[in-house]
Parts: structure tokens; sequence; C-alpha cells
């Protein structure tokens, strides 16, 4: 853990030049990546017609999040938003976790989107997946990849926002190509939505373990990246809060639209063996639908697109990430070179190569798309947990900053958020919630470690900061609890607590962890200074 040394003057500084088209489409870039090509595919296997309702809640789930993000991101725009929130609100220590979760979450969604592209490469490259995994070649086409994406940021926001928008355009105009000529080609069967099982073939349990399962809930992820970019917007309290929002109204209709359509060209052929049978009826399940339909064009397209889309949101996280990476340097506890930015480019050079070497060691091990989907979703949402906390504090401590976009109902939207966010966790199941607290945990004890040996500034990692994340640590033993003694129909090895009362539960514990949380909260250094500075500059309510 680096010391009050690390925020020193460093050379350069972030660039603030995102405009509100390039904010959305780096949220939606964000949105639209490997996600679309399977998540329809497994929504349909593990909860039949009724994943259509599984991307509706995951949707809202992620808007109700979403809402909290906007106020936060226009009232405080700066760059790895996932560590200074906390920062602001409950200081050092959760702040740290907080990043914690972030960087691990953030830095494997590049290789997890390089390997995808590669894995559907292989339809037209053979030798780089051998069914089950990357090849050696593979993997070293992968690693090119992350090179590449390194290289588009390298050279500036500017030139990383403009490839994106364009990048992301051509990704969101497939899909809805798809969408088209799916529904209106002749051979959409509004039968299959009643037949098979029924609309429902596996039961509620199927809609809402398809959330965080199916990779629902992963594809629609990446609606925060606006937000940990707001440091190099152009105006940040106005396009900010507009471009998370716009982003992810835009990522849920595709989304639902695609599983529509998915459900209503699923042939007979596929189905023999009912819905959940359809899990080896497609390898690469997009074109694999439109060639059964006997769209072979579309399926061509889709395989380009495949390698395309997922691509483009590698490059987008390699540029958020970094900014996590940055904000970790600026709140102290990684060494202060990360906070060095390149006085040409406006980019925080080294942030960025350590982003891409961790995303190497999160690529060589990995089998599969799948294989880390579940992990990372977790990981993610675990983080999504401080903003709805953040926000009642931030209420409290400061009070009269402006705030260009205001949230009504913060009181319901507030605790609404935390719970959804504390369900999609407990939906995971006990196999993918157990190792991602033991990586959480692992971070406690690296702070604990950090603070002992080798932080000097007794009041910035004083253990009122501790005290203020207490509620943090007993939330995340207390989830893995429950995941522990739920339902089996969320894979619960003791299966204490039946369905649908173990979901009650869940939401009645994480509200009381909610309301402990913000109670947790305290004015910071940071948010103190802030207020100065905002007080100075006229940003304030009382100056209005």
């Amino acid at each position: 853990m680096a010391t009050a040394a690390a925020t020193a003057t460093v050379s350069g500084h972030l660039r603030r030049e995102l405009t509100f088209l390039d904010l959305t489409m780096t949220s939606l870039g964000g949105i639209i990546g490997s996600g679309w090509l399977y998540g329809s595919w497994k929504g349909a296997f593990l909860a039949g017609p009724a994943s259509i309702f599984s991307w509706i809640i995951g949707g809202i789930a992620v808007l109700l999040i979403g809402l909290v993000y906007a106020e936060l991101g226009g009232a405080l725009p700066e760059a790895g938003a996932i560590v200074r929130y906390p920062q602001f609100s409950h200081g050092t220590f959760v702040s740290y976790i907080m990043g914690w979760g972030a960087l691990i979450a953030y830095s494997s969604v590049p290789p997890i989107e390089a390997e995808a592209a590669v894995q559907f490469m292989g339809y037209y490259l053979p030798g780089v997946y051998n069914g089950t995994s990357l090849t050696a070649l593979g993997i070293w086409l992968a690693v090119a990849f992350m090179v590449l994406f390194f290289f588009i940021n390298y050279f500036g926001v500017h030139i990383f926002a403009k490839t994106n928008t364009v990048w992301t355009l051509i990704k969101l105009a497939v899909p809805s190509l798809a969408v088209i000529v799916l529904l209106f080609g002749g051979h959409f069967n509004a039968g299959n939505f009643g037949s098979y099982g029924g609309f429902t073939p596996l039961g509620s349990a199927g809609i809402f373990a398809a959330v965080p399962l199916g990779g629902i809930i992963f594809a629609y992820l990446g609606f925060r990246q606006a937000l940990d970019l707001a440091g190099e917007a152009k105006n940040p309290q106005r396009d900010v809060p507009r471009a998370v929002l716009t982003a992810i109204v835009i990522g849920v209709v595709l989304y639902v639209l695609l599983q529509t359509v998915w459900i209503g060209n699923v042939g007979a052929a596929q189905l023999t063996h009912g819905w959940a049978g359809t899990a080896k009826e497609f390898t690469a399940p997009f074109s694999d639908l439109s060639r059964f339909a006997g769209f072979g064009w579309l399926a061509v397209i889709l395989l380009i697109d495949a390698v395309w889309s997922p691509m483009g949101t590698g490059n987008v996280y390699l540029a958020s990430t970094s900014r996590v990476m940055y904000a970790m340097g600026k709140n102290r506890y990684f060494p202060r070179f990360l906070l060095w930015v390149n006085p040409k480019s406006g980019v925080p050079v080294w942030a960025l190569l350590l982003t891409g070497v961790l995303g190497l060691l999160f690529l060589l091990p990995l089998p599969s798309w799948s294989a880390l989907v579940g992990l990372v979703s977790n990981a993610t949402v675990f983080t999504y947990i401080i903003g709805p906390v953040a926000l009642g504090v931030l209420r409290k401590t400061m009070p009269d900053m402006k705030r260009p976009f205001r949230l009504k109902g913060d009181g319901f939207f507030g605790p609404a958020a935390f719970v959804v966010a504390s369900l999609i966790l407990y939906w995971s199941g006990w196999a993918i919630d157990a190792p991602v607290a033991l990586i959480l945990l692992i971070g406690v004890i690296l702070y604990a470690y950090g603070v002992a040996t080798f932080a000097d500034d007794t009041t910035y990692f004083s253990w009122k900061y501790v005290r203020a994340g207490v509620w943090l640590v007993v939330y995340i033993i207390a989830m893995l609890v429950l995941t522990y003694i739920g339902s089996s129909n969320f894979g619960a090895p003791a299966q204490l607590i039946p369905y649908p009362w173990d979901n009650l539960v869940v939401a009645v514990v994480s509200l009381a962890f909610y309301y402990w949380g913000v109670a947790s909260g305290l004015p910071t250094p940071e948010s103190e200074a802030k207020l100065a500075e905002f007080a100075a500059a006229g940003k304030t309510a009382s100056a209005d």
C-alpha cells in the first residue's frame, strides 16, 4: 500500500475530451459485447420462454442501480468512480474493498472478450479453439488482441473515443439487423412461447437463476463505463447521467427483443428434448439460429460480428479498468507511479500497462467464455451495492453539493437498488459466491497488512474508517451464509430456507445492511476538500 507521498504532483493530467455521444457509446460499448451472442441461448435453456422476464428483471435491476449512479456521476465526476465514491462516503477501508473487487471484476473482462472473439474465429480459422478451450495459437491470438486494445488506448482518450464510437455503432447495427430479419423473416413461431413445457417450463426459480447464470447480468454490466471515464468528459455534470441512462435503456430494449426472436425462431428439431435440451444444440448461437431459419447470409454476418463485438467491449473495459487502477493510486493504495499521466496523450500510461498485464494473467487459464462469466458478474454486482449506500451518506454529509441530476424518491430507489443487487448475488449460488467472498476477504487482509506495515498517515488510515466499514465485512459473510443455507433452487448446500421464502429473507437482511451502511457513513478528508473546492468554484446548491 502506498503512502501519502502517492498524492504528489505528477506529469500531465487527464484530458476532458469526451462528449455525450462518446460517453453513451462507451457505456453502450460495454453493454453490447459477447453477452448478446450467448445470453439469449443460455437464458432460454435455463428458463425457457420466460427468459424474457429474466432480461426484464435484469434490466430493471440495472436501471435502478443506474439511477443511483446517475446522480453520483453528475455530482462527482471522477476517474475510477467506483473507487472514489466510497472514499467520499466512508473513507479508506470501504473504498479499498470496493476497488479490490472492481479490479478483480474489470480486469478479467478484456481477456474474456478476447477469448470469446478467438473462440468464434475458430469457425473459419482452424487451430485456435479445440471445442473446449483455446489452443496455444488461440492464446497467442488473444494476447495480440489485448495488445491491440492497449495501443488504441495508449494514443489518447480522443482516439479511443472516436474509435469506440464507430465500433459501437456497428456493434449496435448487427444485432438490430438480426432482430428485424428474425422477427419479420417468416420463420417466427409464436407457438414456441407456450409449447415444450409451457411458458415457464423450469418454474419461476429458473427465471431468477438465469439473471446471473445465463450471462444476462453480465451483458448489462458495462453501463458504468461512462462513470469511470467521467474525469475525461467535457461536460460531466450534464452528460454523464444522461449517457448512463441512455445506454441502459437501449441495452434493455435490444436484449429483450433478441430474446424474443430467439424463442420464436428455435425449430422443432432443436426442441426435441425441450428448452433445457437446447444447451447442446448450438455452438455459435445466433449464427446457428439464423442458418437453421434459412438465413445463411445473416449467419455469416453474425459470425463476423461475433469477433468484432467482443473485441470492442474488451477495448472499453481496458480503458475503464486503467482508470480504476489510477484511482487506487490516487487513494494511496497503490504505488505513486500509477498516477503518472503522459503529458502528450493525457493517458495514465503505467496504470494502463499494469491493467493489460493483469488481464493477460486472467487469459492464460481461461478455458471458455462461460468459465468466468458467473464470477465476473458476481464480483461486479458486489461493487454496485456501494452506489445506493454512498448516495444515502452523501445526501447527509454533502447536502449542499450541486447535483445536476437529483434522483427523486431516493428513499425508495436507494434501498431498492441495494436489495436487487443482493438478490442477484444470492441467485448466483454458493458455487460462485464462495470464491468471490474469499477474494474480497483477502482484500480485507491485504488492507489490514498495508495499514499496519506501510501507512504513514494515521489520520488518513485511522481505525474510524475501519469501523465505518464493519458493516461491509459482515454483509459479505452474511450473504455467503445465506447462499449456503438457502433453497435448492439456487444450489444451496444446506437447503434450510425453502423457495420462495429465501428471496424474502435475503431482501429483509439486505435492507438492514443498507441502513447500517448509510448510518456508518461519515465526513472524510476527501468529502470536506471537495466541498471546499465546490464552494470556491460556485458549484454548490447554495451558490445558485
